[in-house]
């Protein structure tokens, strides 16, 4: 354990849990540890009563109603439900994704694909573009016709930041009478989350990327206008209206209940703070290291998350830099799963048209509502000091 404790900056991987949410957690662990589909006796009836409190809280934080919500173990087998439900139920339908997704749906594409269903692979603007990671929606157009099941876009992308503009893809999509799946994980706390304004007809959310447990997620399935179908993949008990059979992990579902509250009652001014923490951040590392460089979009556009930094340093390998932040008290990331056996570099910067090096050069800095202004000035410092150590300059 280190010292003294990490300036974290890894919040696109997970948040600290909030002590609220814990604090409505805990009576759920110990002394009311009844089994929510137990409807027989007083514990059974208060998990279930609890269970369904935090499906109205989730419901309400991305504007849908409680019937839309399903409660999953997270966000990545809300996208396995979401796409192999949606997939099951039209075999050989083509599935088309965008190259920048999140590991969940592109593996899951990939699975489909392997079992008989086409997969069409969106590219995305260049980091030469006015907008890197942006689609290109007159593409999407092309890509899909009446033979499309699904076509999945990720709302926020959880490297670069970027925002895709749903309203638009959704128009097109539903013209050719597809279903639109969103990966909303990295949303929640960020900005608004309005399923119908974004025209979703599934989308996936995950309790620790807003300062909820671990363990626990979500999947919209629209309802109104246009019923939403899908095939379970997970049976046995029939709970969650027999899309998700399990015992309910009730704590963790009232955490994620609260946590989503929580994420909502500080808009807009906490996402407004978190932009102005990073871009103090990125003006004291572009003043000390020369030849820095942002990913993605401008941080003053309006398509960025605004707690995303994405950096590439000159001639300076990424997980060399991170290993010595690490040291020094700074947590941070390169972005995608990147394994010390079989490094790769993130498929997502190499979609913006980056090479090889240039990725492997890139980190990933994620802030959040506990970020503080101290914490960024040490971790400018810190930083700084490193490419200084590392490269003599």
């Amino acid at each position: 354990m280190p010292a003294k404790p990490f300036i974290y900056l890894d919040n696109h991987a997970t948040t600290r849990l909030d002590p609220q949410v814990l604090q409505v957690m805990l009576p759920w662990l110990t002394d009311h540890y009844g089994n929510a589909g137990s409807g027989t006796h007083a514990l059974g009836l208060e998990a279930r009563e609890a269970v369904e409190t935090a499906r109205q809280q989730v419901a309400t934080a991305i504007a849908a109603t409680p019937r839309e919500v399903v409660f999953t173990s997270g966000a990545t087998e809300s996208i396995n439900l979401a796409l192999v439900g949606a997939a099951s139920r039209r075999p050989g339908g083509r599935i088309v994704v965008v190259a920048t997704e999140h590991a969940a749906v592109l593996d899951t594409a990939a699975h489909l694909e392997r079992q008989g269903w086409p997969v069409t692979r969106l590219p995305v603007a260049s980091q030469a573009a006015d907008c890197p990671g942006l689609i290109d929606c007159e593409q999407l157009a092309a890509a899909i016709d009446e033979q499309t099941v699904l076509v999945s876009v990720m709302l926020a992308n959880n490297e670069i930041g970027v925002l895709q503009p749903l309203a638009d893809v959704a128009a097109i999509v539903h013209d050719c009478g597809a279903l639109l799946h969103v990966d909303c994980a990295q949303a929640i706390g960020n900005g608004p989350v309005d399923v119908d304004a974004i025209g979703a007809d599934l989308a996936s959310f995950s309790g620790h990327k807003c300062h909820g447990p671990k363990g626990v997620g979500a999947l919209y399935v629209r309802r109104r206008e246009r019923l939403v179908r899908l095939d379970p993949q997970v049976f046995g008990g029939g709970q969650e209206r027999g899309l998700r059979s399990g015992t309910l992990n009730v704590p963790g579902i009232v955490g994620m209940g609260k946590a989503c509250e929580r994420a909502v009652a500080g808009l807009p001014a906490v996402p407004a703070a978190v932009a102005a923490l990073r871009d103090r951040l990125w003006q004291r590392l572009a003043d000390a290291v020369p030849g820095l460089r942002l990913n993605g979009p401008a941080l003053q556009s309006d398509l960025r998350l605004p707690n995303n930094l994405n950096i590439q340093l000159p001639q300076l390998d990424g997980g060399t830099l991170l290993a010595e932040l690490s040291r020094h008290g700074v947590a941070a990331s390169a972005g995608s799963a990147c394994s010390s056996e079989h490094p790769r570099p993130s498929h997502v910067l190499l979609a913006l048209g980056l090479t090889d090096e240039e990725a492997r050069c890139s980190i990933r800095l994620g802030l959040s509502r506990f970020s503080t202004a101290a914490e960024i000035e040490q971790a400018a410092d810190c930083m700084a000091a490193a490419v200084e150590r590392l490269t003599g300059c």
